[in-house]
């Protein structure tokens, strides 16, 4: 075989795709991402809901800790309220203990916390861009789902 003139060394014509080789595999690639992406989405905005399910259960679980801790003390009282320390939210109403040991970052976007009065009684959390909103009841230590909220918050509580 005789070599072209414009064909650089080491290279023959016969070893490139063809156009259309190169378009099938553009929309074999466009068909995957087009099923990859809202199976994406999805997924993120379940994790959401698993991630706030799982926060949920720890506050409770952490208030009727402290509640237990208190009754053994003689004291009734349910927490006062569940404070922060600077940008980590659920840390407890005072310096003498700590409601969840780690806390839990605050913030604005989807899958965060923040809370929404300065009684550290109201929070929100933020899934698929709406915001589902509670409040703990220091009378009777109940942390709970405030009424009239997105359908998609009653995923959080179920």
């Amino acid at each position: 075989m005789q070599k072209s003139k414009n064909v650089p060394m080491g290279y023959s014509l016969h070893s490139a795709f063809t156009m259309i080789e190169l378009v099938f595999v553009i929309v074999v690639l466009g068909i995957l991402a087009a099923i990859a992406i809202p199976k994406f989405a999805a997924t993120r905005t379940d994790a959401q809901i698993s991630k706030g399910r799982a926060d949920i259960a720890s506050i409770r679980s952490a208030i009727m800790t402290e509640r237990q801790t208190r009754l053994i003390k003689g004291d009734s009282s349910w927490i006062p309220k569940l404070s922060q320390n600077g940008t980590t939210l659920f840390t407890g109403s005072d310096n003498n203990h700590t409601l969840l040991l780690y806390g839990i970052s605050s913030g604005t976007t989807d899958g965060h916390w923040s809370s929404t009065n300065a009684d550290y009684k109201h929070y929100r959390y933020k899934v698929d861009g709406f915001n589902c909103n509670f409040t703990y009841d220091s009378a009777t230590g109940k942390f709970t789902l405030n009424a009239a909220q997105p359908a998609i918050c009653d995923n959080l509580v179920k």
